[in-house]
């Protein structure tokens, strides 16, 4: 059975004192968070801090990114050797904001991929539809093609030592939110398509819906039979928020 898994994005927010705060409340709600497994992914500059505070507790926590080299003139990236002084557990890549923003290529994300791999953190992989993509019927073929750029590069093996999160861009920060059927589908099609090439892989592979979810429609996303819990914004940046999609998942 996979392991529900609830992971906060906290995105470029925070400061020494607010995460002090918000960690103390997430500590003191997590006793009784007992079948889900919590990480939160924090900005690069509050990496000590975090490690240093999390250590011995059952909260996990990682990084936003990582570069695909080991050291260079890469002004303003992060190394995975790096991570490694910090005990980073996961790596996000492929977020959205990175694709859209950044202009991070499947083959960049394949990349990032590897190399978090590499250095013995279990990445997560995000995948998802633009609006445009999402209006035109598209979302399925987009979703593959992402998967397929890890799949061609890593082999279907490596999944198996990730998580995949489900972010459909239309619905990060604007409010809207897929309806727990709309999201199951596109799920269970990253299942499926995973089952085709290996079908323990896509067994245990854990896919998180990453859009806009919160306390109030969490449980009705994490009951849908191929939604292992969430990637949370905006609701991860709030202990009561964060740890009542906690406690769906759980």
């Amino acid at each position: 059975m996979r392991r529900p898994l609830t992971v906060g994005n906290w995105k470029m927010n925070g400061s020494h004192d607010s995460i002090n705060e918000l960690l103390d409340g997430i500590l003191a709600g997590l006793g009784a968070v007992t079948k889900a497994e919590v990480v939160v992914c924090v900005p690069y500059v509050y990496l000590q801090q975090v490690s240093e505070k999390l250590k011995g507790t059952v909260l996990a926590w990682g990084a936003q990114n990582v570069n695909d080299n080991d050291a260079g003139a890469y002004t303003g990236e992060i190394s995975g050797s790096m991570l490694k002084d910090f005990n980073c557990r996961y790596v996000i890549v492929g977020h959205s904001e990175r694709r859209t923003m950044y202009g991070e290529s499947d083959g960049d994300v394949a990349a990032r991929f590897k190399v978090a791999q590499a250095y013995g953190f279990v990445p997560i992989l995000c995948v998802g539809e633009l609006l445009e993509d999402h209006e035109r019927g598209m979302t399925n073929e987009v979703v593959a093609r992402q998967l397929d750029a890890i799949i061609g590069d890593a082999g279907i093996n490596a999944i198996g030592d990730c998580v995949i999160a489900y972010e459909p861009v239309w619905a990060i920060g604007t409010g809207r939110v897929a309806t727990p059927e709309q999201a199951q589908e596109v799920h269970a099609m990253i299942r499926s398509r995973l089952a085709h090439l290996n079908p323990d892989v896509a067994t245990q592979v854990r896919i998180l819906y990453g859009g806009s979810m919160k306390p109030d429609n969490a449980g009705d996303l994490i009951r849908m039979n191929d939604i292992d819990g969430g990637l949370i914004g905006g609701a991860s940046l709030k202990a009561e928020d964060f740890l009542g999609i906690c406690m769906a998942a759980n």
